[in-house]
């Protein structure tokens, strides 16, 4: 399918001008001030600026932690990116403790049937052992999933240890792809969200305070406001 968007903004990295964009199988093929070509759809964008949609690479839709599941599904999710401008996201798949991570790559792919923008996956790593390292190289080879996330923090949830990380980096750099890691120091800020908790402090700004960048040893103190 072919696609003609006439007379619009055209911004590039070198010009500002209004003129045409030729789309042809989803690829722009042509750029002109007024392009003599024919097209299967017509676009008036007189007066707009074309530009091309955005990406967002980090996104959690429907997503289980700590007891409660993300509140857009992938419907709702992707309808208010595309308002917004986003025809591209990039979402967490989670492997379960004791699964393959390619059954947490099968059950998002069921979820995210109902999509209206394109997708890909992230995969966080929560069970990091030798067939799962294997898993890892065939989700890279064969499932075009190129990027994977570990955790430091969320002791008992999501944190993995130091040997599960250097295990999943060593084959995700050894395979051409790339890891996240959440770098916070899970057992400490455990200690100081329990000692906030203590002190009544459960107000969602109490997030940010139990997560300091440099702390003294005198526990959680109240932020001014």
């Amino acid at each position: 399918m072919s696609v003609l968007i006439k007379g619009g903004r055209i911004v590039t990295a070198a010009d500002d001008y209004v003129g045409d964009v030729f789309v042809e199988d989803g690829r722009v093929s042509l750029l002109g001030a007024s392009l003599d070509v024919t097209a299967d759809k017509v676009i008036d964008a007189a007066g707009k600026i074309v530009m091309p949609g955005a990406i967002d690479p980090h996104t959690h839709i429907e997503m289980f932690f700590g007891g409660t599941t993300t509140c857009d599904d992938f419907t709702s999710g992707t309808v208010a990116a595309a308002f917004g401008g986003t025809t591209t996201l990039i979402d967490f798949c989670n492997q379960s403790p004791g699964q393959s991570p390619l059954v947490g790559l099968k059950d998002w792919h069921r979820r995210r049937e109902s999509a209206c923008v394109d997708v890909g996956a992230h995969m966080i790593m929560l069970d990091v052992n030798d067939q799962s390292l294997i898993d890892m190289k065939t989700l890279i080879d064969r499932e075009g999933v190129t990027s994977f996330k570990l955790f430091m923090a969320y002791p008992g949830v999501l944190m993995v240890d130091d040997g599960a990380l250097f295990k999943a980096m060593r084959v995700a750099g050894g395979n051409g792809a790339m890891t996240c890691i959440h770098a916070e120091n899970g057992p400490v800020i455990q200690v100081l969200v329990q000692e906030a908790v203590a002190q009544g402090m459960r107000a969602p700004k109490y997030h940010a305070t139990t997560r300091p960048s440099m702390r003294t040893a005198r526990g959680p103190r109240e932020s001014v406001s």
